[in-house]
């Protein structure tokens, strides 16, 4: 079964490595197969020192069809430095993988690969290094001359499991129902919904969960709803709403407000579907479109728009670590672009006095403060409203949390449209 389990380990690394795939889009022929997936995690979120360190020990690099067998190393390599895994079992499992794959030729050749590493492991341990892409480290360091390490480090640690409690329940009450099932948590004081997981579980585990007890959700994503200060009488677009996390939570604290989630992908709007049954939820206007056009929109104008816009996800590397080696320069541009069009097109559907809430997952200022000044400097119109909260920093426009313990890297920046 171990072989199996580096079998499907390496086939999700080599999608990700070799065939430029989302890690999401893997699917695990065991679902439950947590060593599997702890494996990959690790292999990706520490792809780029595994692969400083495998490329500097071989002597030539591997033909382009034998690619694989260079990603097989990668795992070994993280599996003796970063895993609870015994380095004998570590090597003997990841050189036997190689019979799965009909390349047993490469076993002497992986096998000294790997014994060099653990012999040495602890000179490899003290290095530094940040693994992340060149241009991310020095755009990183350049965004946050003072904060970049604790960047770095969050962005390789696992994120801890958050849930946001219901509202029907208190928070501490709720804890207390986790507590008597074993499952320990901690409060949140700045989102007041929160409880933080001391270890991930199944969701299936945690009391009441199908019937809407809670929703899985990162404490910094937690903070765009209540930044909103949604009312029942308001009309409230949640733009680029799924899988429907803060779709769910706008309702919860405005039951009655009528609520449009717009998206422009069909299957993430399943999501958003999904989770609002789970809920009860049967209020909201479940709208396919895109947030740069109006051909959805009925004209009539909105009260609070919630702009969660595209991004690069620097903010989240440590939920999804593969962002480290799809995300390009390039990709930076093309997104503060389409930011921009965003942000224009929805703003002409907003009331005068209206709120307009720009959010990312992203810690670049060039999506985030930078993307916001330019807009308040070319929309007279528009006005910041101040977040004034005891959380993240506040930047030139707007307030950033970075990658901390207990936080995602999030921005929010709070717009209002001026009443002529």
């Amino acid at each position: 079964m171990a072989n199996n389990t580096r079998l499907v380990a390496l086939e999700a690394i080599c999608s990700v490595v070799l065939d430029k795939r989302s890690l999401s889009s893997f699917v695990y022929p065991d679902q439950d197969d947590a060593l599997a997936k702890s494996l990959v995690f690790g292999t990706i979120r520490f792809y780029h020192q595994l692969n400083d360190i495998v490329t500097d020990l071989l002597n030539h690099s591997l033909e382009k069809e034998d690619l694989d067998i260079h990603c097989l190393m990668l795992l070994g390599a993280y599996q003796i430095l970063y895993s609870k895994v015994a380095i004998h079992a570590s090597i003997f499992e990841t050189v036997d993988t190689l019979n799965l794959i009909d390349k047993t030729w490469a076993k002497g050749l992986v096998n000294a690969i790997l014994r060099q590493i653990d012999r040495d492991q602890e000179a490899l341990k003290k290095q530094v290094h940040y693994s992340h892409p060149t241009w991310m480290v020095k755009k990183i360091k350049q965004n946050y001359p003072d904060d970049f390490e604790q960047i770095f480090t969050q962005n390789n640690t696992q994120a801890p499991m958050t849930l946001r409690i219901h509202p029907k329940h208190s928070a501490g009450d709720y804890q207390q129902s986790l507590d008597s099932e074993n499952i320990q948590s901690s409060l949140l004081e700045v989102a007041p919904q929160a409880l933080v997981l001391n270890k991930p579980i199944s969701v299936y585990d945690l009391p009441d969960f199908d019937i809407g007890s809670c929703y899985v959700q990162d404490a910094s994503a937690q903070l765009a709803a209540p930044l909103l200060t949604p009312k029942d009488s308001d009309r409230i677009l949640d733009a680029c709403s799924a899988p429907g996390g803060k779709t769910t939570h706008l309702c919860e604290l405005a039951s009655k407000a009528k609520i449009i989630a717009l998206d422009s992908d069909s299957e993430r709007l399943e999501r958003v579907k999904q989770n609002a049954q789970r809920f009860n939820i049967n209020t909201i206007d479940i709208i396919q479109g895109n947030a740069q056009q109006q051909d959805w929109w009925d004209g009539e104008l909105f009260d609070k728009i919630l702009l969660d816009a595209p991004c690069s996800a620097t903010g989240v590397i440590r939920r999804h670590p593969d962002i480290k080696l799809l995300r390009k320069p390039k990709d930076i541009k093309n997104l503060v672009t389409l930011q921009a069009q965003i942000l224009e097109n929805l703003w002409q559907t907003l009331k005068p006095g209206g709120v307009l809430l720009y959010a990312t997952c992203s810690i670049l200022k060039a999506e985030n403060e930078e993307q916001i000044t330019h807009f308040l400097q070319t929309h007279q119109d528009a006005v910041e409203i101040k977040i004034d909260l005891d959380w993240g920093i506040e930047t030139t426009v707007g307030r950033q949390n970075l990658p901390s313990h207990h936080f995602d890297g999030f921005y929010y920046a709070k717009l209002q449209k001026k009443v002529e």
